[in-house]
């Protein structure tokens, strides 16, 4: 707690008020401010040394990021090497690796070293990078960028088929959705509300899923392939981590759950069988729905799901788990109950930032009362004309707008769709044009450049499930 309280009075002179506040948060202070406060005075300073990081996948991707710190000594070098943490939290869990190289000096490389060892948000992350998702220890290796692994990235061009008969599904937190389709047409879907994150069985969780695919194999004369996508990261089929199966004992989850879709697909005869993370099938529906590349998808319900496909149509290795990404740089920004960090997405573009506002804005509710019964209620106000309502969309649209320019300094993205539970309804309208006033104001550029896609109340409900079941080949 000391180091913590140390570091966030390091930091408080890079915190800037953002142009235009959110009415409900006003010690909101966002990444993109911050980070550009510290790089304008690293640059007027005349102490400022270059450092380059890369985050390398096993086997997969490695990405490079350039920036620079205050030199070892200078007054400013440990604000500035908290907010390098900061950046290579974003290019962990945007981008997903075991191993970050650092070239920087050593002040830099120690302060990096003892957050992932020493802290408990630090370790989470290197646990989770490590040990949950690639199999291999974490480690932060010192050496000059000559000697990184080169970049490298890997795309594909999966999905967009739609021949056949076909199944998709979307496993949210809140609820699941299936769709059924003929060659393109969907001719059957369903969204059915269930709690998993509480719920230790596996075989609640496979017959739950199950009885989905039934429902929607029952409108069609066979069954071709299935698709699916679910919060979480996935892959070759293979769950990894996800918080729908948090409540399963670790060894329940490496006997059932890290093969249940294996085990799903060999239930319906081997079909071709695939899932990935829902913020990618986020994206390719984004991109299916208007044709274009170049697009980000964020998906706001129970969490945050996030996708990116390339402007040639590809999707990525990345993992693009932007709910553990920080935006907010404030002191007291609220926790994520997962990995216990502070300002990170998820309680800013999802149900859980809709029932921390509410209180702000004088909306009452019963302290029990489930998330996705906050968002109706607030819904049903927002609808009836409460003033009351319309608070909590702006400020959730001025986090967006902020974070879409801390997004942007790490996507190629021309174009934006938002689907989701939050963005339903006329609150939904509130958000994009306020996203829209934040990109206006604090950069004409990107604002001029940005293409924001809608999506009618039907495909932002259900539109990952359709484009899931795009997702594998026909043999």
């Amino acid at each position: 707690m000391e180091r913590r309280a140390q570091v966030i009075a390091d930091i408080g002179p890079y915190l800037v008020a953002p142009r235009i506040e959110p009415p409900l948060d006003p010690g909101f202070r966002p990444a993109t401010t911050a980070r550009r406060a510290m790089a304008a005075a690293i640059a007027s300073s005349g102490a400022g040394v270059p450092v380059a990081v890369a985050v390398e996948q096993p086997g997969g991707t490695v990405s490079v990021r350039e920036t620079a710190v205050f030199a070892d000594g200078h007054p400013g070098a440990a604000a500035s090497h908290a907010l390098c943490e900061r950046l290579v939290k974003f290019l962990l869990w945007s981008r997903g690796g075991s191993r970050v190289w650092v070239d920087g000096p050593d002040g830099l490389v120690a302060a990096l070293r003892h957050h992932f060892e020493e802290t408990e948000t630090g370790r989470f992350d290197a646990h989770m990078m490590g040990d949950e998702l690639f199999g291999e220890p974490f480690e932060v290796v010192h050496a000059a960028r000559a000697d990184f692994p080169p970049s490298r990235a890997a795309t594909s061009p999966l999905g967009r088929h739609l021949d056949g008969c076909r199944i998709g599904f979307d496993l949210g937190a809140s609820d699941r959705k299936v769709a059924a389709v003929i060659d393109g047409e969907v001719v059957f879907s369903e969204e059915i509300v269930w709690d998993p994150s509480h719920q230790a069985d596996p075989q609640w969780h496979f017959d739950q899923v199950m009885d989905s695919l039934r429902s929607a194999a029952a409108h069609m004369p066979r069954v071709d392939a299935i698709g699916g996508s679910s919060a979480g990261v996935y892959v070759d089929n293979e769950v990894r981590a996800a918080s729908l199966f948090r409540s399963v004992p670790r060894d329940l989850f490496e006997t059932r759950v890290r093969g249940l879709f294996r085990e799903l697909r060999h239930a319906w005869h081997d079909v071709p069988f695939v899932v990935v993370n829902d913020g990618e099938v986020t994206a390719l529906a984004g991109s299916m729905l208007s044709g274009v590349g170049g697009l980000l998808g964020i998906a706001m319900g129970s969490s945050e799901a996030a996708g990116y496909v390339t402007p040639d149509g590809q999707l990525t290795s990345w993992l693009d788990e932007l709910a553990f990404v920080p935006v907010d740089y404030a002191p007291d920004a609220p926790v994520d109950e997962w990995s216990g960090d502070r300002g990170c997405g998820v309680q800013y573009f999802s149900q859980q930032a809709v029932a921390r506002l509410l209180p702000a804005a004088g909306i009452d509710t019963d302290p029990g009362m489930p998330l996705p019964e906050r968002l109706v209620h607030l819904q049903r106000l927002m609808a009836a004309g409460d003033p009351r309502a319309v608070p909590v969309y702006e400020t959730i649209g001025t986090y967006l707008g902020y974070g879409l320019l801390e997004y942007r300094d790490f996507y190629e993205f021309r174009h934006l769709l938002l689907l989701g539970r939050v963005m339903t309804g006329r609150g939904g309208d509130v958000i994009l044009e306020r996203a829209r006033e934040v990109l206006r104001v604090e950069d004409p550029e990107l604002a001029e450049a940005t293409t924001f896609h809608t999506a009618s109340e039907r495909d932002k409900r259900h539109g990952q499930a359709v484009a899931a079941a795009s997702l594998p080949a026909l043999r």
